[in-house]
C-alpha cells in the first residue's frame, strides 16, 4: 500500500513529503468548502502527482481523518487521482464511498477493519459500477470486515481483473468460494480465520494460485488426506501458510513435509503453531526444495537447529534467538496470538541486551499498535519496551520512535486502569529522563494518567517513580494546562497527603523531595490549585514540613519556592499574614544558604508590596521586615549557577513599581539579574519580549528609586542592550518559577 508504517525512518527527519501530508491531512477545511450534504470539496482545483494522492489518502485513514466529510476531496477524478486506496479503518458509509473512491481507476484497494456500516457487499458493487475498476483492480484487501448481508450476495466474480484477494477474518463461507475460484486472474488468496468448511473450490485455480493463506481455519471439515489431497494439486503454488496460533492438535503439517514430491514449486512454507513438527523434517522439505526462501516455525518443537537458524538466505520465524523472533513480529503483526509469543520470547533476550535497538523497538511498537485492546500483547510489549529503554539505552533511540511508543503506552494504560502489572511496566517505562525531557508526546494527557494511578495504588518503590514522572512532566505543561491539573482537588490532596506521610515518619527521601516539586509546579500562576492548598491545610502542613527537617536546605528550597506561588495570589495574603508564620519565614531569610533565603525573601517581598492597607499585622512588624528584607539581599553571594527556572517576568514588574518599598523592588531586581546573568540568551529574550526593558529604564530614572535597586537596574540594562547587539532583538514585544530540572528515580528491574 501507499503508506507502510514500519519503512518510515525515525532516526531521520521527517520529509517533507510526510510533513506537508501531515499539514494537508490535518487542517484540510482550511483548503476547502463545504457541499450541502457536508462533504468537502478542494477550495482551488490543485493538480496532485498520483502517489501523492494515494498517500493523502492513506494517511487520513492511518490518523482516523478519513469520514464521510472528508473522503469528499476525492470525489474529483481529474485532480486528486487514485490508483492503490488505503481506506484502512476508516469511518465511512457505502454511499461516500461509492460516490468519492469508485469512479477512479484503481489498481489495489485496502479496506481493511473499516467500519460496520461499509459492508463487503457495499464494496464489491461500488466498484463493480465503475467498468474500468471491473478489469483494472488487482489486489483487494478486506481483512476484518463484518458482513450483514447473506454471503451469496457477495459477487466477486464481477472484478475480473482481480489477482490478490484477503478475506481473512471475515465471515465468509463455502458459497462465496465457489464465487472467488471462478475469478480468472487470481494468484493470491488469503482465507485465514473464515468459516470456509471445504477447500475443494480451489482445484479451480490449480494453474494459477500461486498463494494461498489458510491461517486458523475454524470449521475446516476436511481430514488431513483430503486436504493434502486438494493443497498437493495446485501445481504452481509458491507460498503456503498453514498456521495457527490456537494450538490445535492436527497433524496436518507433519503429514505435508513428510509427503514426497508434494508443491514443487513452493518458495515458501508457514507451519507456526503445528504440533508435530520436527527439525529433521522440516530440513529435508527444505533441502528437496533448493529455491525455498521462508520457513514459518514460531510456536513449534523445530527451529533450533544451525540449518534453520534464519541467518542465511532461508528466513525463519521461530523462538531459538533474535533474528527468528524479529522475523516473527514483522510476518505476523496482525495476527494477535503470534505477537503476543514472539513478544514473550523477546522480553527474555532483551534483559540483557547493552546496546540501543531502534530496529526492534520499532517491531514491538508496530505489535503494540496493531492489538490496542489486547491485554496480553500490551503487556509483553510493555515490559519489552521497559527493557528496551532502559538506563542509558533511550539515549541511543530516535526521539521519533520514542514519540510514538510513549504515546502507546499511554493508550495501554487508559485502556488497562486496573491491570496493574501493566501499568508498573508503562510506568518504568516513562520514568526515563530522556523519554520525559526531550520526547514529544502528550504530557498532559501522561500527568493525568500517572495521578489517577497515584491516586489508586501506595506501592512505595513505584510511587516515588510516579510522583517523579509527575514533577517533571509539570515543568513541561503550558500555564493553562498545568493550573487545570491542579485544579483537580483529588490531586492535590494526594500529594499533600504523600508529605503528610512523609512528615509524619522524619523521612526525607526522594518521594518525598518530588512530591514537594511537583505542588511547586502545580501552584504555579495556578490560583485555584492554591486555594485547593491552603483549604486542605496545605499551611499548616508546610510550616511542620520546615520544623521537622530545620536542616535540609533542598526541602526548604521547595517548601518555600510553593510559597511564594501562593504569596502572589494577593486574595490569600490574609491566609499568610500569620505572627508564627511570618516569624518562621523571617528566620529562613538569614539562613546562610542563599537558595533557602532567597525564596523567603520573596515571600515576604510580595506579602509586603501591596501597602499599608493590606497589612494585618502591626505596621512595625512591616517596617522591620522591609528593612530585613533588603539588609538581606545585598548579603546575599552570586550562585554559581541558576537557583530557578521562570517562564514569564510577568509577577515581577509590579514589584518593581513599589518605589515606597526598596526592599521589595531590589528582590526583584536581583531575581531578573540573577537568571540572565546565568542563561542571557533564554532570559534576556524573555525580558524584551515582555517589554522589561522600559520597566527598568522607567526603574532607573524614577526620582524615588533607591541607590541599590538603579545598581542593579543598570547592571540588566547593559546584559539586555548586549544581547541586542548579538542577536539584533527588538526592545519589545514562557513560563513561572519552575523547580530547578531533576533526574527521575527509575528502578532498575524487571517489570
Amino acid at each position: 500500500m501507499a503508506y507502510n508504517f514500519l519503512n518510515t525512518d525515525e532516526a531521520s527527519p521527517a520529509s517533507l513529503t510526510d510533513l506537508c501530508l501531515t499539514y494537508v491531512s490535518q487542517n484540510l477545511e482550511c483548503f476547502c468548502v463545504k457541499h450541502p450534504d457536508g462533504s468537502l470539496c478542494l477550495r482551488e482545483a490543485v493538480l496532485f502527482p498520483q502517489e501523492l494522492a494515494d498517500q493523502l489518502l492513506a494517511k487520513m485513514a492511518i490518523e482516523g481523518l478519513l469520514n464521510d466529510s472528508t473522503v469528499g476531496v476525492f470525489r474529483n477524478c481529474e485532480y486528486l487521482r487514485l490508483r492503490r486506496a488505503c481506506i484502512r479503518t476508516a469511518r465511512i458509509s457505502a454511499e461516500a464511498f461509492q460516490r468519492a473512491l469508485c469512479p477512479h481507476r484503481l489498481l489495489e484497494l485496502d479496506a481493511a477493519r473499516v467500519n460496520a456500516d461499509l459492508t463487503i457487499t457495499d464494496i464489491i458493487q461500488g466498484l463493480a459500477t465503475n467498468k474500468h475498476c471491473q478489469e483494472s483492480l488487482q489486489r483487494l484487501v478486506l481483512t476484518g470486515l463484518t458482513t450483514v448481508e447473506e454471503p451469496s450476495q457477495h459477487r466477486f466474480s464481477s472484478l475480473q481483473g482481480l489477482r490478490s484477494l484477503s478475506l481473512a477474518n471475515v465471515d465468509f463461507y463455502d458459497s462465496g468460494l465457489a464465487d472467488v475460484c471462478s475469478l480468472p486472474r487470481l494468484e493470491s488468496l488469503d482465507l485465514s480465520n473464515t468459516s470456509v468448511t471445504n477447500l475443494s473450490p480451489l482445484l479451480g485455480l490449480r494453474k494459477r494460485l500461486r498463494s494461498l493463506t489458510l491461517h486458523q481455519l475454524k470449521r475446516l471439515e476436511m481430514s488431513t488426506a483430503q486436504l493434502l489431497g486438494v493443497i498437493g494439486q495446485l501445481d504452481v503454488l509458491q507460498h503456503l501458510d498453514i498456521s495457527d496460533d490456537k494450538q490445535f492438535t492436527s497433524d496436518v503439517a507433519r503429514q505435508l513435509l513428510g509427503q514426497p514430491g508434494i508443491l514443487p514449486a513452493l518458495v515458501s512454507l508457514d507451519v507456526s503453531g503445528r504440533k508435530y513438527v520436527t527439525d529433521a523434517a522440516v530440513k529435508a522439505f527444505v533441502e528437496e526444495r533448493p529455491g525455498m526462501t521462508f520457513v514459518g516455525l514460531l510456536a513449534t518443537d523445530a527451529g533450533f537447529s544451525d540449518f534453520l537458524s534464519g541467518e542465511g538466505n532461508l528466513k525463519v520465524t521461530g523462538e531459538a534467538n533474535e533474528t527468528q523472533i524479529c522475523e516473527a513480529l514483522r510476518r505476523y503483526s496482525e495476527r494477535e496470538g503470534f505477537v503476543r509469543e514472539a513478544l514473550f520470547h523477546l522480553f527474555s533476550l532483551t534483559h540483557v541486551m547493552e546496546k540501543p535497538r531502534p530496529d526492534i523497538l520499532k517491531l514491538v511498537v508496530w505489535g503494540m499498535k496493531n492489538h490496542p485492546a489486547t491485554l496480553n500483547v500490551q503487556l509483553a510489549a510493555s515490559a519489552c519496551v521497559f527493557n528496551l529503554t532502559k538506563q542509558d539505552l533511550a539515549a541511543g533511540m530516535p526521539v521519533r520512535l520514542l514519540g510514538t511508543v510513549t504515546q502507546l503506552l499511554l493508550e495501554a494504560m487508559r485502556t488497562f486502569p486496573n491491570h496493574q502489572q501493566l501499568q508498573k511496566n508503562c510506568l518504568l517505562s516513562l520514568c526515563s529522563d530522556r523519554i520525559l525531557q526531550e520526547v514529544p508526546f502528550n504530557r498532559f494527557e501522561a500527568a493525568k494518567l500517572v495521578m489517577q494511578w497515584l491516586c489508586n495504588h501506595e506501592d512505595q518503590n513505584m510511587q516515588r517513580m510516579a510522583v517523579a514522572i509527575i514533577s517533571i512532566l509539570a515543568a513541561k505543561l503550558s500555564t493553562e494546562q498545568t493550573a487545570q491539573l491542579g485544579a483537580e482537588l483529588f490531586i492535590v490532596k494526594q500529594l499533600l497527603h504523600i508529605v503528610r506521610q512523609k512528615a509524619t515518619q522524619g523521612v526525607v527521601d526522594a518521594t518525598l523531595k518530588f512530591t514537594l516539586s511537583a505542588l511547586w509546579n502545580l501552584t504555579d500562576e495556578s490560583p485555584t490549585t492554591c486555594r485547593h492548598f491552603i483549604e486542605n491545610q496545605g499551611l499548616d502542613l508546610f510550616i511542620k514540613v520546615l520544623e521537622s527537617f530545620p536542616n535540609e536546605s533542598s526541602i526548604q528550597q521547595k517548601v518555600l519556592g510553593l510559597l511564594n506561588n501562593i504569596a502572589e495570589v494577593g486574595e490569600l495574603h490574609g491566609e499568610l499574614m500569620v505572627q508564627g508564620f511570618l516569624d518562621h519565614i523571617c528566620s529562613l531569610l538569614h539562613s546562610s544558604e542563599v537558595e533557602v533565603s532567597y525564596f523567603a525573601a520573596g515571600i515576604l517581598a510580595h506579602l509586603t508590596s501591596r501597602g499599608e492597607e493590606a497589612w494585618t499585622l502591626s505596621l512595625s512588624l512591616r517596617s522591620s521586615l522591609l528593612e530585613q528584607l533588603h539588609s538581606a539581599i545585598l548579603k546575599w553571594p552570586t550562585p554559581e549557577c541558576e537557583m530557578v527556572a521562570y517562564r514569564s517576568f510577568n509577577p515581577f514588574f509590579p514589584l518593581l513599581e513599589c518605589f515606597h518599598t526598596p526592599g521589595v523592588q531590589l528582590w526583584a531586581a536581583w531575581a531578573m539579574q540573577h537568571v540572565c546573568s546565568k542563561n542571557a540568551s533564554r532570559y534576556c529574550s524573555m525580558l524584551l519580549e515582555e517589554g522589561g526593558l522600559q520597566q527598568l529604564e522607567q526603574v532607573q530614572t524614577h526620582p524615588q528609586t533607591h541607590g541599590d535597586v538603579k545598581r542593579l537596574a543598570e547592571s540588566i540594562l547593559e546584559s539586555l542592550q548586549r544581547h541586542r547587539a548579538r542577536t539584533g532583538q527588538p526592545a519589545h514585544t514562557h513560563t513561572c518559577r519552575r523547580p530547578p530540572p531533576q533526574q527521575p528515580h527509575r528502578e532498575n528491574e524487571a517489570p
